[in-house]
């Protein structure tokens, strides 16, 4: 059953990756789902796209189909 979402999964990908650091879509998949257990990565690839596009991460293939993913620090004036 899908449950209402508190936080958007936009919001908490960025809390995550402003925690750890940079990670694999893989990684960052399964500490997501520690929240949300019913998200999927073509959900997680939706919001990874949508905040690429507005600027606020880089996504860079890694190693066999995986994704890197790294905030822009210019936009958390680091």
């Amino acid at each position: 059953m899908k449950s209402w979402r508190v936080k958007p999964l936009h919001t908490l990908i960025m809390e995550i990756l402003e925690r750890n650091g940079r990670m694999t879509d893989d990684k960052l998949l399964a500490q997501v789902r520690d929240v949300y257990p019913d998200v999927s990565m073509v959900e997680l690839n939706k919001a990874l796209m949508t905040l690429e596009m507005n600027g606020y991460i880089y996504v860079v293939p890694y190693v066999r189909g995986r994704k890197q993913i790294e905030l822009r620090r210019w936009r958390h004036g680091r």
